[in-house]
């Protein structure tokens, strides 16, 4: 699983919207919705906000990962 696939799985399970997520963590949606498609790369930054607004550690969320 992607980082992106596991960003996706995290939100859900939060019953968080895309776009609720992406503006928490000042975003935009299309931009989220690129991430968790793969699509697009993440900065460490934007990582950390995603991860905070999940309220998981980025170790927890790359572990989800399988990275």
């Amino acid at each position: 699983m992607g980082i992106g696939q596991a960003i996706r799985e995290l939100r859900a399970a939060v019953e968080m919207s895309q776009e609720a997520l992406a503006h928490e963590a000042g975003m935009d949606r299309s931009y989220m919705g690129g991430i968790e498609r793969g699509e697009h790369n993440l900065t460490l930054i934007n990582l950390l906000r995603i991860c905070r607004c999940l309220r998981v550690s980025v170790s927890e969320l790359l572990r989800r990962a399988g990275v």
